[in-house]
């Protein structure tokens, strides 16, 4: 399970960045807690840290499940396509929130096939 958990440790320290940069367009904008809005740049960066956290709630479980029953090595690959998605996603939403469907896109289709991939993987074998 260690590319499971490098890979999961990859997606965890990105999110970490997004919330340094949340941080710092707050500061920068001078938008104080526990205020999030008042700035459409940093309503864009915490929009952006806020999605990238709802989708690890399914990323790293899903990822777990699918290395463990599935393929570890396609697992990693697909959780790297979700890291990917993310940056994307981050990059395009911060710069013009229409062009964040790309990395939404990515992150989304990996998250995907990495939940129903690891729980009919744990069907097969519990069968």
């Amino acid at each position: 399970m260690e590319l499971t958990a490098i890979v999961t440790g990859l997606a965890l320290i990105e999110y970490a960045v997004l919330t340094l940069l949340c941080g710092r367009e707050r500061a920068r904008r001078g938008v104080l807690a526990p205020a999030t809005s008042g700035d459409p740049s940093f309503e864009r960066y915490f929009r952006v840290q806020q999605n990238s956290v709802e989708q690890l709630i399914i990323f790293v479980p899903a990822m777990f499940l699918f290395g463990r029953y599935v393929s570890e090595p396609i697992g990693a690959g697909l959780g790297l396509v979700f890291i990917l998605g993310r940056a994307l996603y981050a990059r395009g939403y911060c710069e013009d929130p229409p062009k964040r469907a790309a990395g939404f896109g990515l992150s989304l289709l990996s998250n995907l096939a990495l939940l129903i991939g690891g729980l009919i993987g744990a069907v097969v074998a519990y069968l």
